[in-house]
């Protein structure tokens, strides 16, 4: 499995790193791709900055570099997560205005017919946002609002990202076992 992880400035960058962290456990290729306000959220929220996420990528990628292989269809992919989606972000994918990588990758695997799921992190939500929101939608993406269920009674910060992260695993059906899932019982102590 080979995957896109875009990083936008909306807040919830922690849902990202948690996202690489796991997948890089799980063995699938990641390519990252950041805007400049996500880099900055990232540092603001996690402390952390482009480089200390390069263990769990296989490669990152400029947000300008718009001949970076994930900016063509030809490039092969199995889907792209943006997690978290910022409303400036969501907003150019909903109307294919591909001015930076992220976007155009999310275009990119939008047009190729490949798997698109944004997490958009924003409240209360206008019209306008519900409106993209929609229109990306009917384009075939999966919008994902970073609200974690809390039916798996979270105990911790990292159990609300699991949820979040168990989430987009299931929308590439990627086998993990993060959380509890609705009708099956774990063993106490198990996790």
């Amino acid at each position: 499995m080979r995957l896109i992880v875009g990083i936008s400035g909306g807040s919830g960058a922690i849902y990202a790193v948690g996202l690489l962290q796991i997948l890089k456990l799980l063995g699938v290729e990641t390519h990252l791709v950041m805007t400049r306000m996500g880099e900055d959220v990232v540092k603001y929220e996690c402390g952390l900055d482009r480089g200390d996420l390069m263990e769990f990528v296989k490669q990152s990628y400029s947000y300008d570099d718009l001949y970076a292989p994930i900016a063509s269809g030809t490039f092969k992919i199995d889907g792209m997560v943006v997690i978290p989606c910022s409303m400036k972000t969501l907003a150019a994918i909903s109307t294919g205005y591909s001015d930076n990588l992220l976007s155009r990758s999310a275009d990119v695997v939008l047009k190729e017919g490949r798997k698109l799921v944004v997490v958009p992190r924003e409240t209360p939500l206008s019209t306008i946002h519900l409106r993209n929101m929609l229109e990306l939608s009917k384009a075939g993406a999966v919008i994902m609002p970073a609200t974690p269920g809390f039916y798996t009674n979270p105990q911790s910060i990292s159990d609300i990202v699991a949820i979040m992260a168990g989430k987009v695993l299931d929308a590439f059906n990627i086998e993990h076992d993060l959380t509890d899932r609705w009708g099956e019982e774990r063993k106490v102590g198990e996790r």
